[in-house]
């Protein structure tokens, strides 16, 4: 049987991960008729049917499903190769993906990322804000970025961030005409802006004192699935949130948000960076470790 060209399997794997013909031609630097087109000749020299496709949405076959788990860490193994390959001409290549929520890569982006690429241009960044919290190994990530606590036992995890405090926040204006707040049961007489987590269930806020901590369904008519704009509705008066201070730390120094409930403030160890244990390390891979040492080892 004739071979699929690495063109062709390039191409079913970008329709695979972005589930949109338009889409993947966009990424692709191609008309959505010449993928759609190529990826039925996939199809035929296959035999086999790679997609279901409606009006509305394009998913993967059992066989295709299939295709792409096998072609994944194939493609990862022949990147690590080239990138191996090129690292003996003494210009470290190749690309690294890397998963994490938008505070994550930016983080990333302010304190490793500048000084990374201009001592490394020929390695490619490919940073994908995410706050589905991904599987890095099915998704075909070399590394993500996580909270400590959510990372996998079986992963390697490099610090990225110091401790991440999780505050309740109000603005000024909201908190003077609001009844009084000193323990977190006073939130159910609030209007509170909720939090929808990736799977769909509403996030519960977490508090801690001491030996005393219980988690809060706590009450309110607007919910959102994202930090940045929890924080713009809370701005505006809409209510309390709860977010980590990572991502309010400007709007708490320009005094337009308000800490409430410190002595009930959640702490986790911060934001790390994992990847498999098991996983070839790629030259690229080292030097963005060491890059992400160095700059924590630099920070005040």
């Amino acid at each position: 049987m004739k071979r699929p060209s690495w063109n062709e399997t390039v191409m079913f794997i970008t329709v695979a991960e972005q589930t949109n013909f338009r889409r993947a031609a966009e990424l692709l630097g191609m008309k959505p008729s010449t993928l759609s087109h190529a990826i039925k000749g996939l199809e035929a020299l296959l035999q086999v049917r790679l997609f279901h496709r409606t009006t509305r949405s394009v998913s993967l076959t059992e066989a295709g499903q299939h295709l792409y788990q096998r072609l994944v860490p194939l493609l990862r193994d022949m990147d690590d190769t080239l990138s191996s390959v090129t690292s003996m001409g003494n210009r470290p290549g190749g690309t690294l993906r890397i998963n994490g929520s938008e505070a994550a890569l930016r983080l990333l982006l302010a304190d490793v990322v500048p000084e990374f690429s201009q001592r490394y241009p020929g390695i490619e960044l490919d940073l994908v804000a995410d706050n589905q919290l991904s599987d890095v190994i099915k998704e075909g990530f070399d590394a993500g970025i996580r909270l400590y606590e959510d990372i996998p036992q079986d992963m390697v995890a490099v610090r990225l961030s110091d401790s991440i405090r999780f505050l309740a926040l109000a603005s000024p204006g909201y908190l003077r005409q609001a009844p009084p707040l000193t323990v977190p049961q006073d939130l159910l007489h609030h209007v509170c802006i909720r939090q929808r987590l990736p799977g769909g269930r509403r996030y519960a806020w977490e508090f801690i004192n001491g030996d005393a901590a219980f988690s809060l369904d706590v009450p309110g008519s607007i919910t959102l699935n994202n930090s940045q704009l929890m924080i713009e509705a809370a701005c505006a008066g809409l209510g309390v949130i709860y977010v980590p201070d990572l991502s309010a730390g400007p709007w708490l120094t320009e005094g337009r948000l308000v800490s409430v409930l410190d002595d009930w403030s959640l702490t986790s160890r911060g934001l790390y960076l994992y990847f498999p244990h098991n996983r070839h390390q790629t030259q690229s891979m080292t030097l963005f470790l060491d890059a992400l040492r160095a700059g924590l080892a630099h920070k005040p």
